[in-house]
């Protein structure tokens, strides 16, 4: 008997109304999954059982649950000893997940489920649920990043603030007009630039719990082009840095215009502060990234410098990833993706014509029920 037959076969005794039935393999699931009967011998090992624990399922089944799982506590204590589910309480029907080690320190996440054919009866069944914690720890080093890089962008603009304050007000006699302004530009500033971290922060805990929302109104994406590009020429960049190229007829588009300004601004930073040469903005008419709309509206960004590596092309969108140049949170293309997913937009990143850095963006027209 082969050990997925072995292993289905377990579910299917173990597991009533349960994946079998479903007509879902246990090899399927995503988490470990490992089955006792009433005698606590394992009869389902499923393949991410196998791969946490580092044992095959045909090692394991037909050993007793406490050989298959020699789990401890982390202060060293053996796991199936001290919760007894066979000999303990008989009202106990679970045990909620937690941290225990494996063979070697390895640290898993357990939770357990007793099933009994009688509210007080004997255990029939003890299902037991396993995870790695390398996902959760991902996690949490990703949470740690972020708060790190939070602190160190905050200090340097709160240092300033609070030293020129100080300063001003207990010396404000002893400077002239034209020192106090320049020391009140750069509080002003450095508030800005507080301002939109604290905005970027909101951004990503919107993306990350799936919160962000889109208020979707008519959206002039060439128009709002235009006005990057003139903001641009008004801070002294020459006029002839920019090209832009507008294909017509282009599809009424519906986004909410505020977070689209923030995608465009955020591509256009990119490619004036680490491009060289003519920045190209191409807009066309595409393709819907979605199946049941036929029109979208495609935004190009490309510049004239180096480039992006290609062994950094997949990191792009991540968190922190800030290229060759320092500077900044290297936040901002991960909130640009998401934005742009949350319209249900696609983004890609590549190598332009001229061998500098290419956005292009994807938007689905979205128009209202009403106007289709």
């Amino acid at each position: 008997m082969s050990v997925g037959t072995r292993s289905a076969r377990g579910v299917s005794e173990a597991c009533a109304g349960g994946p079998a039935e479903l007509g879902i393999d246990p090899d399927q699931l995503p988490d470990g999954l490992v089955v006792a009967d009433e005698q606590g011998r394992v009869i389902c090992f499923n393949a991410a059982a196998a791969r946490i624990t580092a044992l095959s399922a045909e090692d394991a089944l037909g050993q007793r649950l406490e050989k298959a799982l020699p789990l401890e506590d982390l202060e060293g204590r053996r796991w199936w000893q001290l919760t007894d589910p066979y000999g303990g309480l008989a009202i106990r029907r679970r045990q909620p997940e937690r941290n225990l080690l494996l063979p070697g320190g390895r640290e898993v996440l357990v939770s357990a489920q007793y099933v009994r054919t009688e509210p007080t009866g004997p255990v029939h069944r003890v299902v037991v649920g396993l995870r790695d914690t390398e996902a959760r720890r991902r996690t949490e080093r990703s949470h740690a990043e972020l708060i790190a890089t939070v602190a160190h962008e905050l200090r340097s603009p709160l240092t300033s603030v609070k030293g020129f304050t100080a300063t001003l007000l207990a010396k404000w006699e002893r400077f002239t007009d034209d020192q106090k302004r320049l020391m009140l530009e750069t509080v002003d500033a450095d508030a800005d630039r507080v301002t939109r971290l604290i905005a970027e922060l909101l951004d990503i805990s919107r993306i990350d719990s799936g919160r962000l929302e889109v208020r979707r109104q008519p959206v002039d994406i060439g128009a709002a082009v235009g006005r990057h590009i003139q903001a641009y020429v008004a801070a002294g960049l020459a006029a002839d840095r920019f090209l832009l190229r507008l294909e017509q007829p282009l599809p009424m588009l519906w986004a909410d215009p505020d977070k689209i300004d923030q995608v465009l601004s955020n591509l256009l930073e990119n490619a004036v502060r680490h491009g060289e040469g003519t920045v190209t903005i191409a807009i066309t008419p595409t393709a819907s990234p979605r199946e049941d709309e036929d029109t979208g509206t495609s935004v190009t960004v490309s510049d004239e410098g180096p480039g992006i590596p290609e062994e950094s092309m997949n990191r792009v969108f991540t968190r922190f990833w800030r290229g060759s140049k320092r500077g900044g949170t290297g936040l901002g293309l991960y909130i640009v993706k998401g934005i742009v997913e949350a319209h249900g937009g696609t983004i890609t990143v590549g190598r332009g014509p001229q061998g500098g850095a290419e956005f292009r963006f994807t938007l689905p027209v979205s128009a209202p029920a009403y106007l289709t």
